[in-house]
């Protein structure tokens, strides 16, 4: 009987260890997920603000070549 209740234990363990470790790899997985996704918008945002930058010195141009006209 002593050993049935020790292998019982030990399924019990090794279930709940696997478990655990699969649940800590999700987390990180996606903490790193999370991590590249707000990488990502920063790299949008940076466009987003040379676009602009851009556009108005572009229209700054086009203003001062129409003024000069």
């Amino acid at each position: 009987m002593n050993e049935s209740w020790a292998q019982v234990f030990t399924l019990l363990f090794a279930n709940f260890g696997i478990i655990w470790w699969f649940r800590k790899e999700s987390r990180e997985d996606w903490k790193r997920c999370d991590d590249q996704i707000l990488a990502i918008r920063e790299i949008g945002n940076n466009i987003n603000l040379e676009m602009k930058d851009f556009h108005n010195r572009l229209c700054e141009i086009e203003s001062r070549r129409i003024g000069d006209k």
